[in-house]
């Protein structure tokens, strides 16, 4: 008797525990941590609808980001040995929308509009989601320093 009320209790215990961090840990997302989007940024690891995931751990272009007040956007750009940058014209700008306690990036060019929900957002790290359930997760990238 004495063994099963312990069990009981250790079960009760640790999903208390998990409860905890998991409300505890849970990343929030504020208008002050908005700005943490500028910047360059190197997708690390995609999540598809379908739990399937895939690492990416060279990349050869990285995201560049602006934004200021509630409006930005987003474009490729291939970094160099010398520090510099190579990119296109082609920009997606956005809109960030709030939507009670979440933030939305909204995309709109002259063939559609799509939403990405940011989930995590720090200054080294974030992650968005978009409407199919597939979810990105970017670094902050650190350019190679070559001395010459």
């Amino acid at each position: 008797m004495v063994t099963k009320y312990l069990t009981c209790s250790m079960v009760r215990f640790k999903m208390l525990l998990y409860i905890f961090l998991l409300v505890g840990c849970t990343s929030s997302i504020t208008e002050k941590s908005l700005p943490y989007l500028n910047g360059y940024w190197e997708i690390t690891e995609v999540t598809f609808a379908n739990g399937e995931k895939k690492d990416y751990t060279v990349n050869t272009s990285v995201d560049f980001i602006a934004l200021e007040e509630m409006k930005g956007f987003k474009k490729k750009v291939r970094p160099k040995l010398d520090g510099s940058y190579t990119t296109s014209d082609d920009a997606e700008p956005f809109t960030i929308i709030k939507q009670g306690d979440t933030y939305i990036l909204r995309y709109k060019n002259n063939l559609s509009t799509w939403e990405e929900q940011i989930t995590v957002l720090n200054e080294n790290n974030y992650v968005i989601v978009n409407q199919d359930n597939i979810t990105y997760h970017y670094k902050r990238f650190e350019p190679l320093k070559i001395a010459p």
